[in-house]
Protein backbone atom coordinates (compact mmCIF):
# COMPACT_ATOMS: atom_id res chain seq x y z
CA UNK A 1 0.00 0.00 0.00
CA UNK A 2 1.15 3.67 -1.04
CA UNK A 3 2.79 5.42 2.43
CA UNK A 4 4.84 7.98 3.73
CA UNK A 5 6.21 9.33 6.53
CA UNK A 6 5.20 13.01 6.60
CA UNK A 7 7.83 15.87 7.34
CA UNK A 8 5.65 16.84 10.32
CA UNK A 9 6.87 13.41 11.88
CA UNK A 10 11.01 14.56 11.23
CA UNK A 11 9.84 17.83 13.22
CA UNK A 12 8.56 15.92 15.94
CA UNK A 13 11.56 13.91 16.01
CA UNK A 14 13.71 16.71 15.96
CA UNK A 15 11.68 18.21 18.52
CA UNK A 16 12.06 15.25 20.97
CA UNK A 17 15.49 15.16 20.59
CA UNK A 18 15.50 18.70 21.45
CA UNK A 19 13.09 18.70 24.96
CA UNK A 20 15.62 15.79 26.15
CA UNK A 21 17.98 18.15 27.01
CA UNK A 22 16.20 19.54 29.11
CA UNK A 23 12.71 18.10 30.25
CA UNK A 24 12.22 17.30 34.01
CA UNK A 25 14.32 13.74 33.62
CA UNK A 26 16.88 14.79 30.60
CA UNK A 27 19.33 13.24 28.88
CA UNK A 28 22.71 13.87 29.09
CA UNK A 29 24.87 14.31 25.99
CA UNK A 30 28.53 14.51 25.64
CA UNK A 31 30.53 15.62 22.26
CA UNK A 32 33.67 13.83 22.37
CA UNK A 33 36.77 13.77 19.99
CA UNK A 34 39.40 10.57 19.68
CA UNK A 35 41.81 8.58 17.28
CA UNK A 36 44.87 9.98 17.81
CA UNK A 37 46.83 7.59 15.78
CA UNK A 38 46.59 7.66 11.99
CA UNK A 39 43.88 5.76 10.13
CA UNK A 40 45.08 3.05 7.91
CA UNK A 41 44.75 -1.02 7.55
CA UNK A 42 45.68 -1.96 11.32
CA UNK A 43 46.66 -6.08 12.24
CA UNK A 44 44.51 -7.72 14.44
CA UNK A 45 45.48 -9.79 17.30
CA UNK A 46 44.71 -13.06 14.72
CA UNK A 47 46.89 -11.41 12.19
CA UNK A 48 44.24 -10.36 9.85
CA UNK A 49 43.71 -6.68 9.08
CA UNK A 50 41.23 -3.92 9.10
CA UNK A 51 41.43 -1.59 6.78
CA UNK A 52 39.87 1.81 8.14
CA UNK A 53 40.98 4.43 4.98
CA UNK A 54 43.93 6.89 4.82
CA UNK A 55 44.37 9.81 7.06
CA UNK A 56 43.24 11.52 3.54
CA UNK A 57 40.15 9.66 2.93
CA UNK A 58 39.09 8.02 6.01
CA UNK A 59 35.91 5.34 5.81
CA UNK A 60 32.90 6.12 6.68
CA UNK A 61 31.69 4.50 9.88
CA UNK A 62 29.62 1.39 9.54
CA UNK A 63 26.52 1.70 11.73
CA UNK A 64 27.39 -1.69 14.17
CA UNK A 65 28.61 -3.46 17.47
CA UNK A 66 31.77 -3.22 16.23
CA UNK A 67 32.47 0.64 15.17
CA UNK A 68 30.91 1.55 18.54
CA UNK A 69 33.08 -0.31 20.95
CA UNK A 70 35.81 0.63 18.64
CA UNK A 71 35.14 4.58 18.92
CA UNK A 72 35.16 3.81 23.02
CA UNK A 73 38.96 2.80 22.25
CA UNK A 74 40.16 5.86 20.25
CA UNK A 75 38.39 8.53 22.80
CA UNK A 76 40.83 11.22 24.16
CA UNK A 77 37.99 13.49 26.41
CA UNK A 78 34.46 14.49 26.09
CA UNK A 79 32.63 18.01 26.92
CA UNK A 80 28.72 18.20 27.96
CA UNK A 81 26.58 19.43 25.68
CA UNK A 82 23.57 21.30 27.64
CA UNK A 83 20.08 22.35 25.94
CA UNK A 84 22.13 26.02 25.49
CA UNK A 85 23.99 24.33 22.78
CA UNK A 86 21.47 23.41 21.05
CA UNK A 87 18.77 25.16 18.22
CA UNK A 88 17.01 24.08 15.68
CA UNK A 89 18.38 25.26 12.03
CA UNK A 90 17.43 24.74 8.35
CA UNK A 91 19.64 25.12 5.26
CA UNK A 92 21.07 28.93 4.42
CA UNK A 93 20.10 29.96 2.02
CA UNK A 94 21.71 33.34 1.03
CA UNK A 95 19.69 35.86 -0.83
CA UNK A 96 21.67 36.23 -4.19
CA UNK A 97 20.47 38.91 -7.10
CA UNK A 98 19.85 37.15 -10.17
CA UNK A 99 18.61 33.90 -8.63
CA UNK A 100 15.02 32.82 -9.84
CA UNK A 101 13.93 31.64 -6.23
CA UNK A 102 10.89 29.17 -5.82
CA UNK A 103 7.52 30.71 -4.32
CA UNK A 104 5.64 29.08 -1.45
CA UNK A 105 3.00 26.50 -2.50
CA UNK A 106 0.75 24.24 -0.48
CA UNK A 107 0.49 21.90 -2.95
CA UNK A 108 3.79 20.63 -4.26
CA UNK A 109 4.17 17.04 -5.02
CA UNK A 110 0.35 16.80 -5.44
CA UNK A 111 -1.10 16.35 -9.51
CA UNK A 112 -1.76 18.69 -11.30
CA UNK A 113 -5.58 19.77 -11.33
CA UNK A 114 -6.98 17.91 -14.51
CA UNK A 115 -3.72 15.60 -15.34
CA UNK A 116 -3.34 11.78 -14.15
CA UNK A 117 0.42 11.76 -14.47
CA UNK A 118 1.87 15.30 -13.94
CA UNK A 119 2.52 16.43 -10.33
CA UNK A 120 3.04 19.94 -9.57
CA UNK A 121 6.89 20.63 -9.16
CA UNK A 122 8.82 24.05 -8.43
CA UNK A 123 10.86 26.47 -10.59
CA UNK A 124 13.60 24.55 -9.14
CA UNK A 125 12.03 21.17 -10.11
CA UNK A 126 11.70 20.20 -6.44
CA UNK A 127 8.48 18.13 -5.71
CA UNK A 128 8.38 19.17 -2.05
CA UNK A 129 8.16 22.40 -0.34
CA UNK A 130 10.96 21.86 2.22
CA UNK A 131 13.10 21.03 -0.80
CA UNK A 132 12.48 23.68 -3.46
CA UNK A 133 14.35 26.99 -2.64
CA UNK A 134 11.37 29.51 -0.87
CA UNK A 135 12.99 31.18 1.40
CA UNK A 136 16.47 33.53 2.14
CA UNK A 137 18.41 35.15 4.41
CA UNK A 138 19.21 38.79 3.46
CA UNK A 139 22.61 40.73 4.57
CA UNK A 140 20.98 42.34 7.53
CA UNK A 141 20.28 38.71 9.02
CA UNK A 142 16.80 38.76 8.82
CA UNK A 143 15.03 35.54 7.24
CA UNK A 144 11.97 36.02 4.35
CA UNK A 145 9.70 33.46 3.25
CA UNK A 146 8.70 33.83 -0.76
CA UNK A 147 5.28 34.12 -1.73
CA UNK A 148 5.62 35.30 -5.76
CA UNK A 149 8.35 34.92 -7.53
CA UNK A 150 7.08 36.88 -10.74
CA UNK A 151 6.26 34.05 -12.93
CA UNK A 152 9.97 32.85 -12.75
CA UNK A 153 11.42 35.79 -13.07
CA UNK A 154 14.98 37.00 -11.71
CA UNK A 155 15.05 38.43 -8.28
CA UNK A 156 17.14 41.57 -8.37
CA UNK A 157 15.91 43.94 -5.13
CA UNK A 158 17.02 42.35 -2.08
CA UNK A 159 13.86 41.86 0.57
CA UNK A 160 14.69 44.35 3.80
CA UNK A 161 12.79 45.61 6.81
CA UNK A 162 10.81 43.62 9.28
CA UNK A 163 6.85 44.77 8.41
CA UNK A 164 4.23 42.50 9.28
CA UNK A 165 2.21 43.07 6.22
CA UNK A 166 3.73 41.26 2.64
CA UNK A 167 6.29 42.92 0.75
CA UNK A 168 6.46 43.70 -2.84
CA UNK A 169 10.31 44.58 -4.71
CA UNK A 170 10.70 46.48 -7.30
CA UNK A 171 11.67 42.80 -9.28
CA UNK A 172 7.95 41.42 -8.68
CA UNK A 173 8.84 39.49 -5.61
CA UNK A 174 6.33 39.33 -2.87
CA UNK A 175 8.07 37.99 0.56
CA UNK A 176 6.80 37.45 3.77
CA UNK A 177 9.43 38.58 6.36
CA UNK A 178 9.70 35.79 9.32
CA UNK A 179 12.51 36.45 11.83
CA UNK A 180 15.92 38.40 12.53
CA UNK A 181 18.94 36.37 13.45
CA UNK A 182 20.19 37.50 17.19
CA UNK A 183 24.13 38.32 17.37
CA UNK A 184 23.94 35.38 19.78
CA UNK A 185 22.15 33.09 17.21
CA UNK A 186 24.56 34.33 14.44
CA UNK A 187 27.84 33.36 16.74
CA UNK A 188 26.80 30.13 17.86
CA UNK A 189 24.26 28.73 15.33
CA UNK A 190 25.44 30.49 11.93
CA UNK A 191 27.20 27.92 9.58
CA UNK A 192 28.32 27.86 6.20
CA UNK A 193 25.42 25.86 5.57
CA UNK A 194 23.14 25.96 7.91
CA UNK A 195 21.44 28.97 10.23
CA UNK A 196 18.95 29.04 13.21
CA UNK A 197 15.51 28.87 13.30
CA UNK A 198 13.95 30.27 16.87
CA UNK A 199 11.43 28.39 17.80
CA UNK A 200 8.00 30.71 19.16
CA UNK A 201 9.02 30.41 23.13
CA UNK A 202 12.59 32.01 22.01
CA UNK A 203 11.22 34.80 19.08
CA UNK A 204 12.59 37.94 18.75
CA UNK A 205 10.61 41.28 19.11
CA UNK A 206 10.58 41.51 14.89
CA UNK A 207 9.24 37.68 15.08
CA UNK A 208 6.57 37.83 17.71
CA UNK A 209 5.11 40.54 16.12
CA UNK A 210 4.93 38.49 13.26
CA UNK A 211 3.24 35.63 15.32
CA UNK A 212 0.94 37.76 16.76
CA UNK A 213 -0.24 39.01 13.32
CA UNK A 214 -0.62 35.55 11.79
CA UNK A 215 -4.43 34.88 10.84
CA UNK A 216 -5.08 30.75 9.66
CA UNK A 217 -6.51 30.50 6.59
CA UNK A 218 -6.02 33.95 5.24
CA UNK A 219 -5.31 34.00 1.30
CA UNK A 220 -2.18 35.77 0.02
CA UNK A 221 -1.10 34.30 -3.31
CA UNK A 222 -3.60 33.53 -5.96
CA UNK A 223 -1.45 31.95 -9.19
CA UNK A 224 -3.09 32.03 -12.64
CA UNK A 225 -2.35 28.48 -14.23
CA UNK A 226 -4.59 29.42 -17.38
CA UNK A 227 -4.65 32.68 -18.48
CA UNK A 228 -7.37 31.77 -20.42
CA UNK A 229 -9.16 33.71 -23.20
CA UNK A 230 -11.69 36.10 -25.34
CA UNK A 231 -12.73 37.97 -21.95
CA UNK A 232 -13.18 41.58 -21.77
CA UNK A 233 -10.58 43.38 -20.81
CA UNK A 234 -10.52 45.59 -16.98
CA UNK A 235 -9.81 44.65 -13.64
CA UNK A 236 -12.84 43.19 -12.44
CA UNK A 237 -13.15 43.20 -8.72
CA UNK A 238 -15.31 42.22 -6.10
CA UNK A 239 -14.88 38.56 -6.63
CA UNK A 240 -15.44 35.87 -4.02
CA UNK A 241 -12.53 33.44 -2.95
CA UNK A 242 -15.14 29.75 -2.32
CA UNK A 243 -13.89 27.18 -0.08
CA UNK A 244 -14.35 26.58 3.69
CA UNK A 245 -13.03 29.90 4.80
CA UNK A 246 -14.78 32.79 4.56
CA UNK A 247 -14.17 36.79 3.53
CA UNK A 248 -11.73 36.22 0.95
CA UNK A 249 -12.12 38.53 -1.98
CA UNK A 250 -9.89 38.85 -4.85
CA UNK A 251 -9.63 40.74 -8.43
CA UNK A 252 -8.98 39.77 -11.89
CA UNK A 253 -7.40 41.42 -14.55
CA UNK A 254 -7.78 40.67 -18.18
CA UNK A 255 -6.04 42.60 -21.26
CA UNK A 256 -6.08 41.13 -24.80
CA UNK A 257 -9.12 38.80 -23.40
CA UNK A 258 -6.62 36.73 -20.95
CA UNK A 259 -6.25 37.12 -17.74
CA UNK A 260 -2.92 38.79 -16.74
CA UNK A 261 -3.26 39.58 -12.56
CA UNK A 262 -4.55 38.24 -9.66
CA UNK A 263 -4.98 40.42 -6.85
CA UNK A 264 -6.41 39.07 -3.41
CA UNK A 265 -7.74 42.12 -2.13
CA UNK A 266 -9.41 40.61 1.31
CA UNK A 267 -7.41 37.74 2.54
CA UNK A 268 -9.88 36.16 4.34
CA UNK A 269 -10.03 33.57 7.15
CA UNK A 270 -10.04 29.83 7.80
CA UNK A 271 -9.14 28.57 4.34
CA UNK A 272 -7.81 25.11 4.02
CA UNK A 273 -9.06 24.82 -0.19
CA UNK A 274 -10.21 27.54 -2.12
CA UNK A 275 -11.42 28.08 -5.57
CA UNK A 276 -12.12 31.32 -8.30
CA UNK A 277 -14.00 29.70 -11.31
CA UNK A 278 -13.77 30.98 -14.67
CA UNK A 279 -17.88 31.60 -14.65
CA UNK A 280 -16.82 34.07 -11.08
CA UNK A 281 -14.61 36.24 -13.67
CA UNK A 282 -17.50 36.03 -16.42
CA UNK A 283 -20.45 37.18 -13.92
CA UNK A 284 -17.44 39.92 -12.34
CA UNK A 285 -17.84 41.28 -15.94
CA UNK A 286 -15.15 39.74 -17.76
CA UNK A 287 -17.75 38.56 -20.70
CA UNK A 288 -16.83 35.66 -23.15
CA UNK A 289 -13.59 34.95 -21.15
CA UNK A 290 -13.10 30.82 -21.46
CA UNK A 291 -10.43 28.47 -20.21
CA UNK A 292 -8.95 30.54 -17.18
CA UNK A 293 -8.06 28.54 -14.35
CA UNK A 294 -6.52 29.74 -10.95
CA UNK A 295 -5.32 28.29 -8.05
CA UNK A 296 -5.61 29.74 -4.72
CA UNK A 297 -2.44 28.99 -2.50
CA UNK A 298 -3.31 28.12 0.66
CA UNK A 299 -1.00 28.74 3.67
CA UNK A 300 0.43 27.05 6.59
CA UNK A 301 -1.42 26.24 9.62
CA UNK A 302 -1.40 29.02 11.72
CA UNK A 303 -1.14 31.64 9.54
CA UNK A 304 2.25 32.89 7.82
CA UNK A 305 4.93 33.40 10.11
CA UNK A 306 2.95 32.09 12.84
CA UNK A 307 5.30 29.06 13.57
CA UNK A 308 8.87 29.42 11.67
CA UNK A 309 10.23 26.41 12.88
CA UNK A 310 7.30 23.98 11.22
CA UNK A 311 6.67 26.54 8.33
CA UNK A 312 10.63 26.13 6.84
CA UNK A 313 11.26 22.49 8.19
CA UNK A 314 13.26 22.50 11.01
CA UNK A 315 14.23 19.28 11.29
CA UNK A 316 17.34 19.71 11.81
CA UNK A 317 19.07 20.18 14.73
CA UNK A 318 22.73 21.98 15.63
CA UNK A 319 24.88 21.74 18.17
CA UNK A 320 27.93 24.01 18.51
CA UNK A 321 30.36 23.38 20.58
CA UNK A 322 33.81 24.77 22.03
CA UNK A 323 37.09 23.05 22.78
CA UNK A 324 39.40 25.85 24.03
CA UNK A 325 42.59 24.36 24.35
CA UNK A 326 43.25 21.83 26.95
CA UNK A 327 39.68 23.12 29.04
CA UNK A 328 41.92 24.60 31.60
CA UNK A 329 38.83 26.03 33.15
CA UNK A 330 37.36 22.26 33.51
CA UNK A 331 40.33 20.18 34.89
CA UNK A 332 42.21 20.01 31.95
CA UNK A 333 41.04 17.01 30.71
CA UNK A 334 41.91 17.18 26.48
CA UNK A 335 45.12 17.15 25.15
CA UNK A 336 46.31 19.74 23.45
CA UNK A 337 49.44 17.63 22.28
CA UNK A 338 47.87 15.26 20.19
CA UNK A 339 45.79 15.51 17.03
CA UNK A 340 41.95 13.95 16.86
CA UNK A 341 40.49 12.50 14.03
CA UNK A 342 36.64 11.21 15.24
CA UNK A 343 34.09 13.24 16.75
CA UNK A 344 31.21 11.44 18.92
CA UNK A 345 28.17 12.02 20.60
CA UNK A 346 27.76 9.84 23.66
CA UNK A 347 24.41 9.98 25.05
CA UNK A 348 23.95 8.98 28.98
CA UNK A 349 27.55 7.65 29.40
CA UNK A 350 28.82 6.94 33.27
CA UNK A 351 31.53 7.97 34.98
CA UNK A 352 33.06 6.29 38.04
CA UNK A 353 30.31 3.99 38.46
CA UNK A 354 27.60 6.77 38.16
CA UNK A 355 25.51 8.81 35.52
CA UNK A 356 28.06 11.27 34.21
CA UNK A 357 27.31 15.24 34.83
CA UNK A 358 30.53 16.77 35.02
CA UNK A 359 32.01 19.22 32.02
CA UNK A 360 34.29 17.28 30.55
CA UNK A 361 35.83 14.00 31.17
CA UNK A 362 39.34 12.75 30.40
CA UNK A 363 39.03 9.19 28.50
CA UNK A 364 42.32 8.46 28.38
CA UNK A 365 44.60 6.21 30.83
CA UNK A 366 47.54 7.30 32.72
CA UNK A 367 50.49 5.92 34.69
CA UNK A 368 52.65 8.00 37.33
CA UNK A 369 56.03 7.45 35.94
CA UNK A 370 59.63 7.31 38.20
CA UNK A 371 62.39 8.37 37.23
CA UNK A 372 62.33 8.04 33.49
CA UNK A 373 65.02 8.33 30.86
CA UNK A 374 64.18 10.30 28.69
CA UNK A 375 60.61 11.75 26.67
CA UNK A 376 58.24 9.27 25.79
CA UNK A 377 56.94 10.70 22.56
CA UNK A 378 53.24 11.14 21.01
CA UNK A 379 52.08 7.63 19.33
CA UNK A 380 54.43 5.40 19.84
CA UNK A 381 54.17 2.10 21.33
CA UNK A 382 54.44 1.19 24.75
CA UNK A 383 55.46 -2.06 26.44
CA UNK A 384 55.40 -2.96 30.15
CA UNK A 385 57.73 -5.73 30.98
CA UNK A 386 56.46 -9.12 32.78
CA UNK A 387 52.70 -8.44 32.21
CA UNK A 388 53.43 -7.73 28.37
CA UNK A 389 51.00 -4.90 28.34
CA UNK A 390 50.72 -2.77 25.22
CA UNK A 391 50.00 0.59 24.82
CA UNK A 392 49.75 3.56 22.56
CA UNK A 393 51.55 7.00 23.86
CA UNK A 394 48.33 9.99 23.69
CA UNK A 395 50.44 12.58 25.71
CA UNK A 396 53.80 12.69 28.01
CA UNK A 397 53.59 15.43 30.52
CA UNK A 398 57.48 15.80 31.27
CA UNK A 399 56.68 18.77 34.07
CA UNK A 400 54.80 16.10 36.17
CA UNK A 401 56.00 12.55 34.60
CA UNK A 402 52.28 11.74 33.88
CA UNK A 403 52.25 8.84 30.64
CA UNK A 404 48.97 9.53 29.07
CA UNK A 405 47.90 6.27 26.30
CA UNK A 406 44.83 4.49 24.97
CA UNK A 407 44.44 0.66 24.32
CA UNK A 408 43.12 -0.38 21.30
CA UNK A 409 41.88 -4.01 19.49
CA UNK A 410 45.14 -3.73 17.25
CA UNK A 411 48.98 -5.02 17.66
CA UNK A 412 51.09 -2.06 18.39
CA UNK A 413 48.60 -0.38 19.91
CA UNK A 414 46.65 -2.58 22.85
CA UNK A 415 47.05 -6.38 21.84
CA UNK A 416 49.85 -7.97 23.58
CA UNK A 417 51.96 -11.33 22.07
CA UNK A 418 48.96 -13.52 22.79
CA UNK A 419 46.36 -11.63 21.22
CA UNK A 420 44.80 -10.35 24.17
CA UNK A 421 44.23 -6.64 25.75
CA UNK A 422 46.53 -6.39 29.12
CA UNK A 423 46.01 -4.46 31.47
CA UNK A 424 49.05 -2.31 33.04
CA UNK A 425 49.77 -3.06 36.57
CA UNK A 426 52.54 -2.98 39.48
CA UNK A 427 55.73 -1.36 38.81
CA UNK A 428 56.81 -2.86 35.83
CA UNK A 429 59.21 -1.07 33.50
CA UNK A 430 57.31 0.62 30.57
CA UNK A 431 59.02 0.92 27.56
CA UNK A 432 58.61 3.54 24.64
CA UNK A 433 58.73 1.21 21.53
CA UNK A 434 60.35 4.63 19.39
CA UNK A 435 62.17 6.56 21.83
CA UNK A 436 63.78 3.83 23.98
CA UNK A 437 62.62 5.95 26.77
CA UNK A 438 62.36 3.42 30.44
CA UNK A 439 60.66 4.07 33.38
CA UNK A 440 58.73 2.45 36.21
CA UNK A 441 55.37 2.85 37.82
CA UNK A 442 55.52 4.88 40.90
CA UNK A 443 53.34 2.74 42.51
CA UNK A 444 53.63 4.78 45.81
CA UNK A 445 51.47 7.51 44.12
CA UNK A 446 48.20 7.57 45.56
CA UNK A 447 46.95 11.37 45.18
CA UNK A 448 46.01 13.78 42.51
CA UNK A 449 48.62 15.04 40.48
CA UNK A 450 47.44 17.90 37.99
CA UNK A 451 43.97 16.82 38.22
CA UNK A 452 44.61 13.31 37.92
CA UNK A 453 43.91 11.23 40.62
CA UNK A 454 45.95 7.84 40.94
CA UNK A 455 45.74 4.83 42.64
CA UNK A 456 49.21 2.59 43.32
CA UNK A 457 50.55 5.15 40.09
CA UNK A 458 47.39 4.20 37.97
CA UNK A 459 44.57 6.59 36.85
CA UNK A 460 41.76 4.54 34.84
CA UNK A 461 39.52 6.76 32.47
CA UNK A 462 36.94 9.56 33.65
CA UNK A 463 34.69 8.10 31.66
CA UNK A 464 33.19 4.58 32.46
CA UNK A 465 34.53 2.69 28.77
CA UNK A 466 31.82 1.61 26.79
CA UNK A 467 28.28 2.76 28.59
CA UNK A 468 25.94 4.51 27.32
CA UNK A 469 25.46 5.01 23.38
CA UNK A 470 26.96 6.30 20.79
CA UNK A 471 24.64 8.18 18.63
CA UNK A 472 26.55 9.97 16.78
CA UNK A 473 30.86 9.04 14.45
CA UNK A 474 32.08 11.08 12.36
CA UNK A 475 35.66 9.96 10.92
CA UNK A 476 37.74 12.78 9.38
CA UNK A 477 41.82 13.98 8.43
CA UNK A 478 43.52 14.80 11.33
CA UNK A 479 43.07 18.14 13.63
CA UNK A 480 45.97 19.29 15.19
CA UNK A 481 45.42 20.87 18.20
CA UNK A 482 47.44 23.41 20.50
CA UNK A 483 46.82 24.69 24.10
CA UNK A 484 45.64 28.35 22.72
CA UNK A 485 43.27 27.09 20.14
CA UNK A 486 39.82 26.73 19.82
CA UNK A 487 37.83 24.46 17.73
CA UNK A 488 33.99 25.44 17.27
CA UNK A 489 32.54 22.30 16.24
CA UNK A 490 29.24 22.34 14.98
CA UNK A 491 27.69 19.25 14.48
CA UNK A 492 24.18 18.99 12.57
CA UNK A 493 21.71 16.38 13.17
CA UNK A 494 19.07 15.55 10.68
CA UNK A 495 15.94 13.84 11.26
Amino acid sequence: MPAIITNKFRIHNAEQFSESFSEASPNVYYLGIGRPQSWGTLTRGDGRTDYEGTDTTPITPADSVSTEFNSFDDLLAIKRVTSSDTTFVVPRRNWTTGTVYDYYRHDYGEYVTGSTSTRVTSNSSANTLFDSTFYVLNSNSNVYKCLDNNSGANSTVEPSGTSITTLTTGDGYKWKYMYTLSAAEQTNFLSTDFMAVPSNSNAGTGQSNVISAAVDGAIDIIKIKTAGSGGTDGTHTGIAIRGDGTGGVCSVTVASGVVTAVTVTTAGTGYTFGTVSNAQIVAAGATSLSGAELDVIIGPKGGHGSNAKNELGAFFVMMNTNLEGTESANSGDFTATNDFREIVLLRDPDSGGSAATATTLRATKAIKISSPSGNYTVDEEINQATTGAVGKVVEWDSSNNILYYIQTRHNDAGIDSNGNLTTFSGNNTITGQSSSVTGSVDTAENGTVNNVSFTSGYSNSELDHNTGDVIYIENRAPITRATDQTENIKLIIEF
